[in-house]
Order: C-alpha cells, then structure tokens, then sequence
C-alpha cells in the first residue's frame, strides 16, 4: 500500500504531455475517446483507464440515488496536519492550508479507479473537434466544434479552460434539484434550496430540439439556456434567475434577467458574471464560481503549467448520500463523507490581465485529465494572500453517463466559513432527460413562472 502514494520525482510530468496536439487517431488509442493519457502511471497508483463505469453498480435503482461502487473499501493513507509534509506535493496550496488550519480536517486516500465514462455520441463529437474546433482569434469564442470536449489534445492553458467550461454534462434538457448552505464559524447554517434546468444545446446541437441545427452558427451564440427557481426557505422562495450564457464574447456577452416575487418585475441583471456575489452565497463565492469557474474568459490570462500526479476528490459517492445534518460540520465538510485518490492532472493558472477588475487576482486550478472538469481550485486576493479554497470532488452519474461534482464547496481561509452548494443528499433525483417547455426559458414567461 505504501507504493500508492509515494511520491517521486516522476509524479511531476513533462508540461504538455497529455495536451500536445496531435493526431486525432491517437483518441481511443493511447489516449482515451476523451484526451487524457490511457495507460497507468510507473508504481501502479494510478490504473489504466479501461473504459470507466458503464454498468451500474449493484443496488442502483433508476430513479435512485447513485449507488456507491466502491462502498467497501478502506482508506490506504489518511492526510492530516501531522504528516502533511509526506504528501504536500500531492495536494493543492488551499488544501495544504486547511489541513494547517483545522485540526479536525483530514484527507482519507482510498485506491485510485478510473471511473469516468461518456455516451459514444460524445466520443465521436470529441474525435471530430479534434479537427474542427477552434477559438477565435482573441480567445474568447468558440468559432467552431460543438458536442463533446473542444479541445482533447489541448495545446494552452486557454483551450482547457474552454474544455472545462462545454465540457459535456448530462443530457439535452435537464432539471435538478439541489440544496446550498452557508456555514458559519460556529457551524450553523440555514439551507436554501433551488431547482433549475435548462437546455444544453451543444448536446444536440439544437435550439428547442436535437439536430434542429447542424453546427455553432445556428445557436444564436447560446451554447445553454438556463434557470434557477429558488424554492426555500418562504422568504427567498419564487425568486428566479435567467441565462443564457454565451459562446461569443464579440458576438455579444452573457445574457440575464431576475424576477423578483415581491415586485413582480423582471430585470435585467448585467451584473451577474465575473466577480458579482453569488446567488444565495452569502458573500462566500463569486458569480464565476459556481462550476468552479464559468463564463467568459476575458479577464484572465490562462496558463497551463504542466501536468502532474495529485490527490484529488473523486468517487465521492458518500458525499452525495450522508444527511445534511451529518455532512456539514463546523470549519468544513465532514472529511469522513468525502473520497480522495490519485490522479493526474492539468495545472492551470488564471492571472488577473492588466488593468482587468476582479477580486481574485490569481486562480490556480487542477483540473481532471478524464473529465476535464476543474476539481480544486486554490484563490488568491488582490494582495496576493491565499483567500479561498474550491473543491468539486467527482463522480460518474452512470445512469447517463457522465462525470460531475458530487458538490461544490467553497472554503474562506480568511473568515473560517465555507459554502456547500450543488448538495442532492435529501432533494428530488435529478431528470437528465426532462422534457421541457424552450418557450418558459424567456423575459416574458419569468412573471407567470414566478406566481405557479
């Protein structure tokens, strides 16, 4: 078991290795239908990817909670402050400083599987944008490539941070059901709960329907609509939230609007992107946060530091289980809810551009070479101090598939409070499938939405 997580000189590759572009036969190949490398690393602590879950688990129901495949095993390393200098090297900055700050925090490292698995509609879309997708000049467009990963051979730190944001996720036409807390530095907190769905319409391509267009031009620079219903507590309940996020900073920018219950009126809201405070966050994330980081590009420079060998958050498949009461205790999540293993990884830093206006003015993420989804993120404030820690640990919604965070959480280092959103653990399991109505995702539909 020691040989899992040893650490070596090796466990730091070579810059670009998985992220060179290439030859798009080598996807499927040495690479895998998504880009990252297939084969395990030298000791054996990281498997070859042999084709992630595509069965569920025994005692999955559809419709069900996902089922935990790895529900028997035992950790084979267990992180804390005491031992910290063993694997530092293995964890990200804001990591290693909640492990400094909380006695209580600690990381339980389980044995590593490559769980990740897509739809062959992906795969096929991804092979395709191998040869087709391509930013526009200044990078803050996709100009071409639609379903699956844009860039599976990513050259630059840009094309992954466009992998990350239209990486594939669910199906067409979703709806979800999720719960957020804000938790104090006392350990209290009050649940908001939401819905939202909407239309990817990469997935399809299609505007109201699958194939309804046949490529980016026919999107009216809208890669998803999207809407978020706040449903609890009384108080917050029927506010509403439009967006429809866009794929061309130059064709025009993001797109939003609120109703709000208690006039009755729908706004324009501008002002939710970048650095806005988050909906319901309570100060303790931004408005690009929430996926890690979303929206455009444009005020950041992107680069890519190299790949490496890291302990990250994934088949956190507990974490979606555990009642809330149980999951979110003072200073952090429950450690004993949340999975870490090895794998390899993307480092990619975002630097605030000169003359640009954010509060973070670096961004430091990890991001998963098989789903190509950030999974930790380390924040810094304008004076350069480390200010707050994302995690989005991760786990294959097999009844898809596709891999996703179990739940988001963002930790403030500076005031000892944290935010947990994207929570499922006691809410309605999510429709990957819904069949909506395109003509509610307007202005004009917010207000008769908002009384229902």
């Amino acid at each position: 078991m020691k040989t899992i997580l040893a650490l070596a000189v090796t466990s730091l590759l070579a810059a670009g290795t998985a992220a060179a572009a290439g030859d798009p036969d080598r996807l499927g190949a040495d690479l895998t239908p998504m880009g990252a490398i297939k084969a395990g690393n030298a000791d054996g602590s990281i498997p070859a990817w042999s084709g992630g879950i595509t069965v569920p688990p025994a005692g999955y129901r559809k419709g069900g909670p996902l089922a935990d495949p790895f529900a028997g095993e035992k950790p084979v390393a267990t992180v804390t402050g005491a031992n910290l200098a063993a694997y530092e090297a293995l964890l990200p900055a804001g990591q290693v400083a909640m492990l400094k700050r909380f006695p209580t925090y600690r990381v339980e490292v389980y044995p590593s599987h490559r769980s990740c698995s897509a739809t062959p509609a992906v795969y096929d879309g991804t092979k395709r944008n191998a040869t087709q997708a391509r930013l526009t000049a200044n990078g803050k467009g996709l100009a071409d490539g639609t379903l699956g990963i844009p860039f599976p051979m990513a050259a630059n730190g840009l094309e992954m941070f466009w992998n990350h944001r239209l990486r594939p996720r669910g199906g067409f036409m979703f709806r979800r059901f999720f719960a957020l807390a804000a938790v104090s530095s006392t350990g209290d907190y009050r649940l908001t709960k939401l819905r939202d769905e909407g239309v990817n319409h990469l997935m399809g391509p299609g505007r109201r329907a699958p194939g309804d267009v046949t490529g980016l031009a026919g999107l009216g620079n809208i890669w998803i609509t999207y809407m978020a219903v706040t449903t609890a507590p009384a108080r917050l309940s029927g506010q509403i939230t439009l967006v429809y996020d866009n794929i061309d900073d130059d064709v025009g920018p993001r797109q939003a609007w609120q109703y709000n219950p208690g006039t009755r009126r729908v706004l324009r809201a501008p002002e939710l992107a970048f650095d806005a405070p988050g909906t319901n966050a309570d100060g303790l994330a931004t408005i690009d946060q929430f996926d890690m980081m979303n929206g455009s590009p444009e005020r950041y420079d992107f680069k890519h530091l190299g790949d490496r060998e890291a302990i990250i958050g994934y088949n956190a498949y507990q974490a979606k289980l555990m009642p809330y009461k149980e999951l979110l205790t003072k200073g952090h999540i429950n450690p004993a809810a949340l999975r870490y293993e090895k794998h390899r990884v993307h480092v990619v830093e975002a630097s605030l551009k000169e003359g640009a206006r954010h509060i973070y003015a670096r961004r430091t993420f990890f991001q998963d070479e098989d789903s190509w989804g950030f999974v930790a993120a380390t924040l810094y404030d304008t004076r350069g101090n480390l200010w707050r820690f994302q995690e989005a640990p991760v786990v294959n919604a097999y009844d898809v598939p596709f891999c996703g965070p179990a739940l988001e959480i963002s930790h403030d280092l500076q005031a000892d409070r944290y935010l947990a959103s994207q929570m499922t653990n006691e809410e309605k399991m999510p429709d990957w499938d819904a069949k909506l109505n395109p003509d509610d995702f307007t202005p004009d539909a917010l207000r008769a939405l908002g009384t229902r």
